[in-house]
Order: structure tokens, then sequence, then C-alpha cells
């Protein structure tokens, strides 16, 4: 799990996935409140799992990969 939890900030580091994935978007280190308000209103995301299964950053992923 270090591996992830370098990845968040310092409240979210020891917590297990189970909860990772309903933690609010900015316990993802790089992702202000600021930024977290902006991905709700744009998207409708709030969670680090509505960010990792939403559908346009899946696709735009899948199109980086195989451009790749």
């Amino acid at each position: 799990m270090s591996d992830i939890a370098d990845k968040l900030i310092k409240d979210y580091e020891e917590k297990p996935l189970s909860e990772l994935a309903d933690a609010p978007v900015s316990a993802l280190q790089g992702v202000s409140e600021n930024d977290a308000k902006l991905l709700d209103e744009a998207f409708g995301i709030r969670t680090v799992r509505d960010l990792g299964t939403n559908k346009y950053f899946r696709w735009a992923q899948a199109i980086a990969n195989l451009a790749d």
C-alpha cells in the first residue's frame, strides 16, 4: 500500500482501500479543494471512485494508451 500512500494527502495515507475509493478527490495529492469543486461542477465527480470511473476520463485514457 506504500505505493498508493504517497499519492494521497497525509490524512488518507493510512486508510484502507475500501475507504479510499469513497474518499473525496481532494484526498489525492495535487487535487485542491477548488479543483474538487470544479470537478464536481463540471462532471459530478465527488469521490476518488467517481474520478476513476468517469466515462470521459476512461475514454481519454483508452485513446492515450492506444496512441502509444
